[in-house]
């Protein structure tokens, strides 16, 4: 599974951004690695200069094996609760997906 992370000009991508980022999608979606082809995130500031509660976006894609796209989104405060917000969306939504999936198989 190649995951690529990708941010607008608001948001520097360094690399303990980078470190974080990896370390929260590993955690939540490697028992996926075999099902997905690919995970891009995608990392942005909804306000930019001016600030605000939950202004960090992350918007996270996954592609399935064989299958169309998937996409979540979530606000947050700071780019890790973003992403964090997001891979949980996801978890759950892959859960469903791959469950269904087997359930049709068995």
């Amino acid at each position: 599974m190649q995951i690529q992370l990708n941010s607008d000009r608001s948001v520097a991508i360094d690399q303990s951004v980078s470190e974080e980022a990896l370390t929260i999608l590993r955690g939540q979606l490697d028992r996926f690695a075999t099902h997905l082809t690919r995970l891009e995130l995608h990392l942005s500031d909804v306000n930019g200069d001016r600030g605000g509660d939950d202004d960090k976006r992350c918007v996270l894609e996954a592609r399935p094996s064989g299958r169309d796209p998937v996409v979540v989104t979530h606000d947050g405060p700071s780019i890790a609760l973003a992403t964090r917000g997001a891979a949980q969306k996801m978890n759950r939504l892959l859960t469903r997906l791959f469950g269904r999936l087997e359930n049709k198989q068995s």
